[in-house]
Protein backbone atom coordinates (compact mmCIF):
# COMPACT_ATOMS: atom_id res chain seq x y z
CA UNK A 1 0.00 0.00 0.00
CA UNK A 2 1.62 3.09 -1.23
CA UNK A 3 2.01 5.84 1.60
CA UNK A 4 1.57 3.39 4.23
CA UNK A 5 4.57 3.51 6.76
CA UNK A 6 5.75 0.27 8.43
CA UNK A 7 6.47 0.31 12.05
CA UNK A 8 9.62 -0.93 13.31
CA UNK A 9 9.29 -0.38 16.76
CA UNK A 10 8.90 -3.96 17.92
CA UNK A 11 11.28 -5.74 15.07
CA UNK A 12 14.51 -7.51 16.70
CA UNK A 13 17.13 -5.92 14.97
CA UNK A 14 18.30 -2.66 16.94
CA UNK A 15 18.98 -0.96 13.90
CA UNK A 16 15.14 -0.89 12.37
CA UNK A 17 14.44 -0.11 15.69
CA UNK A 18 16.36 3.19 16.00
CA UNK A 19 15.10 4.05 12.28
CA UNK A 20 11.80 3.95 13.66
CA UNK A 21 12.78 5.89 17.20
CA UNK A 22 14.76 8.99 15.17
CA UNK A 23 12.63 8.62 11.73
CA UNK A 24 13.66 10.81 9.52
CA UNK A 25 16.80 13.11 8.62
CA UNK A 26 15.30 16.16 10.31
CA UNK A 27 15.01 14.21 13.31
CA UNK A 28 18.39 13.77 13.06
CA UNK A 29 19.76 16.88 12.33
CA UNK A 30 17.68 18.08 15.10
CA UNK A 31 19.71 15.88 16.93
CA UNK A 32 23.17 16.98 15.41
CA UNK A 33 22.07 20.96 16.56
CA UNK A 34 21.11 20.21 19.99
CA UNK A 35 24.51 17.99 20.87
CA UNK A 36 26.91 19.96 18.48
CA UNK A 37 25.56 23.52 18.40
CA UNK A 38 23.90 24.08 21.48
CA UNK A 39 20.39 24.89 20.05
CA UNK A 40 17.85 24.65 22.51
CA UNK A 41 14.83 26.52 21.49
CA UNK A 42 12.55 26.42 18.92
CA UNK A 43 13.73 29.37 17.07
CA UNK A 44 17.42 28.09 16.80
CA UNK A 45 16.28 24.86 15.21
CA UNK A 46 14.21 27.05 12.49
CA UNK A 47 16.54 29.06 12.06
CA UNK A 48 19.53 26.50 12.11
CA UNK A 49 17.77 23.63 9.71
CA UNK A 50 14.95 26.46 7.66
CA UNK A 51 12.70 23.83 8.43
CA UNK A 52 8.73 24.71 8.49
CA UNK A 53 7.16 26.12 11.47
CA UNK A 54 4.66 23.03 11.15
CA UNK A 55 7.39 20.38 10.28
CA UNK A 56 9.11 21.42 12.80
CA UNK A 57 7.02 21.48 15.60
CA UNK A 58 6.08 17.38 14.69
CA UNK A 59 9.88 16.59 15.17
CA UNK A 60 10.32 18.49 18.08
CA UNK A 61 7.03 16.56 19.48
CA UNK A 62 8.02 13.04 18.21
CA UNK A 63 11.59 13.34 19.46
CA UNK A 64 9.99 13.98 23.23
CA UNK A 65 7.36 11.48 22.87
CA UNK A 66 10.20 9.19 22.31
CA UNK A 67 12.36 10.09 25.09
CA UNK A 68 14.88 11.56 22.99
CA UNK A 69 14.21 14.97 23.91
CA UNK A 70 12.46 16.94 27.00
CA UNK A 71 11.32 20.41 27.33
CA UNK A 72 12.63 22.08 30.55
CA UNK A 73 11.90 25.90 31.64
CA UNK A 74 14.03 28.55 29.42
CA UNK A 75 17.10 29.31 31.21
CA UNK A 76 16.64 32.97 31.06
CA UNK A 77 13.49 32.40 33.15
CA UNK A 78 11.24 33.38 30.36
CA UNK A 79 7.89 31.85 29.73
CA UNK A 80 9.44 29.96 26.45
CA UNK A 81 10.69 26.68 27.05
CA UNK A 82 13.68 25.00 26.03
CA UNK A 83 13.94 21.18 24.04
CA UNK A 84 17.51 19.40 25.29
CA UNK A 85 18.72 15.61 24.62
CA UNK A 86 17.31 13.26 27.38
CA UNK A 87 20.39 10.85 28.58
CA UNK A 88 19.02 8.28 25.97
CA UNK A 89 19.07 11.14 23.48
CA UNK A 90 22.53 11.57 24.37
CA UNK A 91 23.88 8.38 24.24
CA UNK A 92 23.23 8.85 20.11
CA UNK A 93 26.31 11.09 20.45
CA UNK A 94 28.49 8.37 19.74
CA UNK A 95 26.32 7.68 16.68
CA UNK A 96 26.58 11.26 15.57
CA UNK A 97 30.41 10.84 15.32
CA UNK A 98 30.50 7.61 13.79
CA UNK A 99 28.10 9.04 11.02
CA UNK A 100 30.69 12.34 10.60
CA UNK A 101 33.42 10.40 10.18
CA UNK A 102 32.08 8.11 8.16
CA UNK A 103 30.90 10.63 5.52
CA UNK A 104 34.36 12.58 6.24
CA UNK A 105 36.25 9.54 4.26
CA UNK A 106 32.81 8.89 2.25
CA UNK A 107 31.13 11.84 0.92
CA UNK A 108 33.76 14.62 0.78
CA UNK A 109 36.82 14.94 -1.30
CA UNK A 110 40.13 15.95 0.12
CA UNK A 111 40.44 19.57 1.43
CA UNK A 112 36.51 20.22 1.34
CA UNK A 113 35.30 19.68 4.74
CA UNK A 114 35.66 23.18 6.47
CA UNK A 115 36.44 21.53 10.06
CA UNK A 116 38.33 19.37 11.78
CA UNK A 117 36.56 17.46 14.62
CA UNK A 118 38.34 17.66 17.59
CA UNK A 119 39.12 16.96 21.43
CA UNK A 120 38.02 19.84 23.40
CA UNK A 121 41.06 19.21 26.19
CA UNK A 122 43.35 18.91 23.88
CA UNK A 123 42.62 20.14 20.57
CA UNK A 124 43.83 17.35 19.13
CA UNK A 125 41.88 15.58 16.20
CA UNK A 126 39.15 12.59 17.11
CA UNK A 127 40.52 9.26 16.40
CA UNK A 128 38.90 7.53 13.87
CA UNK A 129 36.55 5.28 15.77
CA UNK A 130 36.50 1.57 15.43
CA UNK A 131 35.10 -1.22 16.47
CA UNK A 132 36.63 -3.72 18.46
CA UNK A 133 36.58 -7.16 20.19
CA UNK A 134 37.36 -7.40 23.70
CA UNK A 135 40.87 -8.89 23.35
CA UNK A 136 41.29 -5.77 21.23
CA UNK A 137 41.12 -6.91 18.07
CA UNK A 138 40.13 -4.31 15.41
CA UNK A 139 36.54 -6.26 13.98
CA UNK A 140 35.90 -5.84 10.26
CA UNK A 141 32.52 -6.72 7.96
CA UNK A 142 31.87 -9.95 7.99
CA UNK A 143 34.08 -10.39 11.66
CA UNK A 144 30.77 -10.36 13.77
CA UNK A 145 27.74 -12.77 13.78
CA UNK A 146 24.36 -12.39 15.79
CA UNK A 147 23.67 -15.07 18.26
CA UNK A 148 20.16 -14.80 19.78
CA UNK A 149 19.56 -16.12 23.69
CA UNK A 150 23.11 -15.16 24.05
CA UNK A 151 21.91 -14.49 28.12
CA UNK A 152 19.76 -17.08 28.90
CA UNK A 153 23.05 -19.48 27.81
CA UNK A 154 20.09 -21.49 25.41
CA UNK A 155 21.21 -22.96 22.37
CA UNK A 156 21.94 -19.86 20.46
CA UNK A 157 20.76 -19.42 16.63
CA UNK A 158 23.99 -18.16 14.28
CA UNK A 159 23.00 -15.34 11.77
CA UNK A 160 25.48 -14.04 10.10
CA UNK A 161 25.19 -10.15 9.17
CA UNK A 162 27.49 -10.20 6.38
CA UNK A 163 28.38 -8.18 2.64
CA UNK A 164 31.05 -10.92 1.89
CA UNK A 165 29.85 -13.59 -1.03
CA UNK A 166 28.19 -16.38 0.67
CA UNK A 167 29.37 -19.84 -0.95
CA UNK A 168 26.34 -21.46 -3.26
CA UNK A 169 24.62 -24.21 -0.87
CA UNK A 170 25.07 -27.89 -1.65
CA UNK A 171 21.82 -28.37 -3.81
CA UNK A 172 22.43 -25.11 -6.00
CA UNK A 173 25.75 -26.62 -6.67
CA UNK A 174 24.22 -29.84 -7.23
CA UNK A 175 21.45 -28.81 -10.07
CA UNK A 176 24.22 -26.45 -11.62
CA UNK A 177 26.55 -29.96 -11.99
CA UNK A 178 23.85 -31.91 -13.94
CA UNK A 179 23.35 -29.17 -16.32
Amino acid sequence: MKGKRRSFAADACPIARTVDTIGDWWSLLIIRDAALGGKRRFGEFQKSLGLAKNILAVRLRKLVSRGIMETVPASDGSAYHEYVLTEKGQRLHLVLMAIWQWAETSLFAPGEMQGVLCDQQNGEPVAPMELRARDGRVLRIGDTILRRDLRTGSAPKKHRWSAKRRSPSKRSTALNATR
